[in-house]
């Protein structure tokens, strides 16, 4: 049996399901039920064959409404692996460290090329973090204060997927002067991020290797499926980046959140219009069982 969840960033009514079951009904999916997960806010279809031809019939169809379609029985998730920039909190660090440069155009360029996947991710953060070289230390701790938000959704996303028994792990191209604390504050059981080199209390402009890429992030998957002893299915990996590509697509279920177009093209989900609640929803979780404190 399958399961498809319609998430909505304003409200969903009964108008709209109806609809949605009339059009898996035409997909040939043979619909067994419905239900609400919170009124108004999310609701679940259940049907019996043919996920893809239910994706294709539902995605895209409704105004600000994600839709996520998967398996019934592997619906609750026992291991969460998740991006840091763009997606746990709301900014790109290495853009927002640059800003206190005075290059913030030169660098944020560069960035939004390496998610897109138009350029090498190691070439590009080697370059990037170079110039830096010369910045205060003490700009990372003032960059932590004044411009790292954390995303909406984040904790409760976080915070209610470990009350239940999984594991959630941050893993992130950026630096663990950034994801060391915010992982502790969304509450990650581990952190795995890269080292900028520091000298004398500047920026010495390099960062150490092996790099945490997109190799490192699916290794981090695959070796905690093996450590938890868990089946793939039971995993659901999110980002927005290129560099997230291969957890995502590795992952029993694979979330673009807000993505850049070849990630959302290549996941198995896409949250283009709800916060990170939206992953709560899809495992089928109310609202009244978040974890937010």
């Amino acid at each position: 049996m399958f399961i498809a969840t319609l998430i909505a960033a304003d409200r969903l009514d009964a108008g709209q399901i109806s609809d949605a079951l009339d059009r898996l009904n035409a997909a040939g999916c043979v619909i067994l039920g419905s239900g609400w997960i919170d009124e108004g806010r999310a609701a679940d279809l259940m049907f019996g064959q043919s996920p893809d031809r239910a994706r294709s019939a539902l995605e895209a169809v409704f105004d600000r409404v994600d839709v996520v379609v998967q398996p019934m029985m592997t619906r609750p998730k026992s291991l969460l692996i998740a991006d840091m920039d763009s997606t746990m909190i709301t900014v790109e660090c290495i853009d927002e460290l640059a800003d206190y440069a005075g290059i913030k155009p030169q660098i944020a360029a560069v960035t939004e090329a390496a998610m897109r996947g138009e350029i090498d991710f190691g070439a590009a953060l080697d370059a990037r973090v170079a110039l830096l070289a010369g910045l205060d230390e003490a700009v990372i701790e003032q960059c932590l204060a004044e411009r790292v938000q954390i995303m909406p959704g984040a904790i409760a996303l976080v915070r209610t997927m470990r009350a239940r028994r999984a594991k959630a792990i941050l893993v992130s191209g950026g630096f663990t002067r950034f994801a060391e604390p915010i992982g502790l504050t969304i509450g990650f059981d581990q952190v795995v991020a890269n080292r900028l080199g520091v000298a004398n209390g500047k920026l010495d402009g390099r960062v150490d290797w092996p790099i945490v890429d997109s190799t490192t992030k699916e290794a981090t998957l695959l070796a905690a499926i093996a450590t938890e002893n868990l089946p793939p299915e039971a995993t659901m990996a999110v980002g927005d980046g290129a560099n997230d590509l291969a957890m995502i697509r590795r992952a029993g279920l694979g979330y673009a959140y807000h993505a850049k177009p070849v990630v959302a093209a290549a996941a198995a989900v896409r949250i283009d219009h709800n916060d990170l609640t939206a992953l709560l929803y899809a495992q089928g979780i109310p609202a009244r069982e978040w974890v937010v404190d």
